[in-house]
């Protein structure tokens, strides 16, 4: 379950805050990675001491209007990694691309005031992650559940930064 370590900061640090808020501004989800983010949370693996994970990312926006993150992720224990995120939108609500970690396509999807993260990782996992702006527009909780065969082998809870004048 090597594929697991690196499950929080993947989706956590890659996509947030185009929803709507009742406090604040609304930030378009590319945009929000837009130059300096930085996630940090707690793993838990069945049967294996829970873990703290944290990413910093750098993200612009190329000229197809799609979202380009390189993020240095941190996973206690671990040597750090870099992981590589492309995302655009291909609908109202609706974003697709891919990660480097991903065993196929990212689907994000804007569901309410939240955004559901899907993907696929080596070793028949399926990561299920939920972000949620908070006020202000410069932060998110982030809640994920990682499955094998249809049932839950770890879950994961965090939150995402974004760096003013960033």
């Amino acid at each position: 379950m090597h594929a697991q370590r690196m499950l929080l900061p993947a989706a956590a640090a890659a996509f947030v805050l185009g929803a709507p808020t009742t406090a604040g501004p609304v930030v378009h989800p590319l945009n929000f990675f837009e130059g300096r983010t930085e996630s940090s949370g707690t793993v838990k693996i069945f049967m294996k001491d829970a873990y703290r994970t944290r990413s910093f990312g750098r993200g612009r926006i190329e000229s197809d209007g799609s979202l380009s993150l390189v993020q240095q992720v941190v996973d206690e224990g671990k040597p750090p990694r870099e992981r590589r995120w492309r995302i655009r939108q291909i609908g109202s609500g609706h974003y697709a691309g891919t990660m480097s970690e991903a065993t196929g396509p990212v689907t994000i999807d804007a569901v309410g005031d939240r955004y559901r993260f899907r993907f696929k990782m080596k070793g028949h996992l399926s990561v299920e992650q939920w972000l949620a702006p908070l006020a202000g527009g410069m932060t998110a909780r982030n809640s994920m559940t990682v499955r094998k065969f249809g049932m839950t082998v770890g879950t994961g809870d965090g939150i995402v930064r974004k760096f003013a004048g960033s």
